[in-house]
């Protein structure tokens, strides 16, 4: 039985057809943007200085970015957010988990932004992490606090697809030359 999720997500196989390439990679990186426009992506990279949660409410409790992304001093995410995921003992939730739970850095924040927008910051290392094309293929396919997206917990939808189909999404777009949307032609 295939995944509902993964049938959502369509691999890079499905834009060979396009015979342009930088349409092609126009489409790719749409296709990738099902991910980045994803409660699991947007809720972590907030332009605003607190993260939102579920499917893009405000954090409860209201907590700050502070330090490195790591939560205010008295108050840091690790308060609540342990190494994994916990579901409530009435199994209707769960606090999400990560051993490297934190905010991206404000540099990287993306709610509000268009796929466009998001597109050339993801492009540009002063705005991506100091990541090369190459390095950010690595983060999308390898990070396991990006892969955190794909097992959310209960009570939350994870985001289309699976990470290792987010990676060859992100490589074939790096490959056909990580145009934008709203730039090919």
């Amino acid at each position: 039985m295939v995944d509902r999720h993964e049938e959502r997500l369509r691999g890079p196989e499905a834009f060979s057809d396009i015979p342009d390439n930088a349409e092609r990679s126009e489409a790719l990186f749409r296709e990738m943007g099902k991910v980045i426009e994803s409660p699991r992506c947007m809720n972590c990279h907030p332009k605003a200085d607190s993260p939102t949660q579920r499917e893009g409410r405000p954090h409860t409790p209201p907590v700050t970015r502070g330090v490195g992304g790591m939560g205010a001093e008295g108050l840091q995410c690790s308060t609540c957010h342990g190494e994994e995921n916990v579901t409530f003992t009435n199994g209707e939730g769960s606090i999400p988990g990560h051993p490297a739970w934190h905010l991206a850095p404000a540099t990287m924040a993306w709610q509000g932004s268009s796929l466009k927008g998001i597109c050339e910051q993801l492009r540009d290392p002063e705005r991506n992490g100091d990541r090369s094309l190459d390095e950010l293929v690595e983060h999308n396919s390898e990070d396991t606090l990006v892969g955190w997206a794909w097992t959310p917990g209960v009570g939350r939808e994870p985001a289309p697809g699976t990470q290792e189909l987010f990676g060859a999404l992100t490589r074939a777009w790096v490959d056909s030359g990580a145009v934008c949307p709203g730039t090919a032609g």
